[in-house]
Parts: structure tokens; sequence; C-alpha cells
């Protein structure tokens, strides 16, 4: 009798459980449910990828700072070293990356102290340059660093090199070459799929002769340059992390026909209708032109646009690796799995046995020892906390 009562009354504790999670605001369940994701070993990826997709992505920048790694397969406790200053004015690309970057103060915070800007756009250079000089097969564009300094100013420098590694060898793979072949060809996707939803508007616009270069800076820049609310900018960076390389062109489609009426009232002429489109509204209802995205995405995938005459045959990197990029971000572990692997391969390196060195070398060593040990505490103060650390925050973000 005892035991029946017990089941029962666990059995009611679960019910209860159940029925404040349902009672949760929105907000609230999505913070629970990230938690729960990060915390899962495996790393919860399609959770995750839910998360920053659906109704207001990813909430906060301490989140974006803890799911943003995950989505791209970063370990936040192997991030790359700094980049040297020493050698970057030897670069192919330092004038004109300087250049961009100092023209770029209009994605700074305003009220900004102009010493803190001055130290970020000097960040923002080393990163670029960081990042093409490891990979010589990517090449700068202008554009390149709108997309930096979106993640500076939420992750930090280190964090930024990592993401904007992956990023360049995958989402913007295409952007990055020599040329500007492949990206055209990126661009070639919108007439076909505003053909499939609005003949009348498609027609419109091929008669114009517009063509596509209206919608370049927001494809290359994931719309950084054109948006002046860096919400929305954020907004939409956490769903093209989480969504296929081509969504930013889909998401270019939305926008042109959320403002079909606009586009069909104007002079049927390239000028009216480039002047037109390339004026980005910054009311746009983006929650609804995301779901619109989404929805376009599935019902009218690349796969059929490619019968297009406007899609010759063309390897995009981008689509081709893409599958592999996400299975590989499927086995990730927690953080608070990869911070105990590095305090044990710390633990073995300092255990290992060091033969006899002359007594004006010991000092060094020591100091070297005491240095290694203040580098990874700072590490790992300045990396995002596991996800068990920030447990406390978490719940007070819910409560």
């Amino acid at each position: 009798m005892k035991k029946a009562r017990k089941r029962l009354s666990v059995s009611g504790s679960q019910a209860s459980v159940r029925k404040h999670e349902e009672q949760l605001p929105w907000k609230k369940q999505k913070l629970l449910d990230i938690h729960q994701a990060l915390n899962s070993d495996p790393v919860d990826i399609e959770t995750l990828r839910r998360a920053a997709v659906s109704e207001g992505g990813l909430l906060t920048d301490d989140i974006r700072r803890k799911v943003w790694p995950k989505l791209l397969s970063i370990n936040v406790y192997s991030l790359p070293a700094k980049p040297s200053k020493d050698d970057r004015e030897d670069h192919k690309d330092y004038r004109q990356v300087v250049l961009d970057v100092r023209r770029s103060m209009r994605r700074f915070p305003k009220g900004m102290r102009v010493d803190e800007r001055e130290v970020l756009q000097e960040q923002l250079i080393d990163i670029i340059l960081d990042v093409l000089r490891r990979n010589p097969q990517l090449h700068y564009y202008q554009g390149y660093h709108d997309i930096v300094v979106t993640f500076l100013l939420v992750v930090g420098e280190k964090m930024t090199i990592a993401i904007m590694e992956k990023l360049s060898n995958h989402h913007l793979r295409d952007f990055m070459d020599p040329t500007m072949d492949s990206t055209k060809h990126v661009l070639n996707y919108l007439m076909p799929i505003l053909e499939r939803v609005d003949r009348e508007l498609h027609d419109f616009m091929i008669r114009s002769e517009v063509g596509t270069i209206f919608a370049l800076s927001w494809l290359i820049t994931w719309y950084g340059y054109v948006l002046s609310d860096f919400r929305h900018v954020l907004r939409l960076y956490d769903f093209f992390l989480a969504s296929h390389p081509l969504m930013a062109i889909y998401f270019a489609a939305v926008i042109v026909l959320y403002r079909q009426k606009e586009v069909k009232s104007s002079e049927c002429d390239m000028a009216s209708v480039h002047h037109l489109l390339s004026q980005m509204p910054q009311d746009l209802p983006y929650e609804d032109l995301i779901g619109r995205a989404q929805r376009l995405f599935m019902s009218c995938p690349p796969s059929l646009l490619t019968q297009s005459a406007a899609l010759q045959p063309r390897n995009i990197i981008a689509i081709s690796t893409f599958t592999d990029f996400q299975t590989s971000t499927l086995k990730q572990r927690p953080d608070s799995v990869l911070r105990q692997q590095l305090e044990k391969r710390h633990e073995t390196q300092l255990a290992l046995p060091m033969s006899p060195q002359p007594a004006s070398t010991n000092q060094l060593i020591k100091m070297a020892v005491w240095g290694l040990s203040a580098t990874l505490g700072a590490a790992a103060l300045a990396v995002a906390q596991t996800a068990m650390d920030w447990a406390p925050e978490f719940l007070s973000q819910i409560f």
C-alpha cells in the first residue's frame, strides 16, 4: 500500500512538472529547451537549430555566445591564438581591409567612445587578415568586414576568428572565390524563386531589366550592411547560422515578394525598380518574413530551381559541402565535458617527468608554468562558461 502511494506521489509530481512547463511563457520555455540541449551529451543540435530559427531567435547575446559555436561545431576551449600584428602589413589585402574597416563606423554602437571603437577596428583588421593568411584559398571581398564586425561585437576577438574560419569555408565560401562568378550564380537563384511564387512580379522585373545586383549587398553581408538596427541583424544571423547556405537568397526573395505592390506600381525600367528595391525598409516584419522564407525553401528547394535556364550547372561549394557540415555538428560534447578534458590534459602535461635542467633554467620553467596556468585561467573566464556554469544566470532570465 505504501509503495502504491509512493508511485502515485511520484506520478503526481511529474504531472505537476509537466503542467508547470505547459504554463511557462514561450520565451521561458525556449530558454529551458536551449539549456537542456546544451547540457545533452551529445549536444542536441537539432533543438538549438529550431531555437535559432523560431520566433525570437536566440533571444539574448549571452545565449548566442553559447549556441553560435555549437551551430558551427566550434570547441570553445580550443580557440585560435590571437593574431600577430608583425606581418599583417605584408598581406596583399591589407590596404583594402584597412580602408573598409575605417569606413565602418556606422556598424559600431552609437555613443561608443572613440578609443574603444579604434581598438575594435584594429581587432577587426587582425581577424580578417588572420583568417585569410591561414586559408590562402580564400579571397577577401568588400562587405566581408560587415559580417566579421557583427560577430566581434557579440563574441569577442578569438571566438570571431574561429567562427569566421568556419563560415568562410562553408556558408560564405562561394563569395570568397578570386572572381564573382560564383556569387553571381547564387544571385541567379532569386528570379526562379520569384517566378514560381508570383509570375506577374517576375515578368515585370524581367521587362524592367533590373537584374539582381540590387540584392548583392544583402547577400554578401547577410544584411548587416543595409539594416540600421543591430537587433534585426542579430536575429537574421541566428536564422542563417542554423539554415541552408542559400537561405539568405530566399530571404531576399520574400522581401521582394513582400514589396510586390510597390514594385508593380513603379515605372517599369531598370533605374526606377533598382532604386526602389535597393532602399531597404527598416520596419520589415522580420519574424513573418523568416517564417515565409522557411516555407518557401521547403516548397521550392534548390534542387527544383536548378532546372531553370538561368542556373546553368555549376559547383556551388556551400551547397555541395552542406550535408557533411551538418553531420559534423551532431557529435559535439557539452562544454562541461570539454572543460574536463582540457583540465585533464593540463594535469597530464604538468605531471609528465621532466629531465634535469640547469639551475639557471629552473626559474624560467617555473615562470612558464605559472604563465600557462594564468593564461588558461584567463581563457576560461574569457570564453563562454559551460552550460552548467551559467545555470544560475539562465534561471534568473527565466524567473
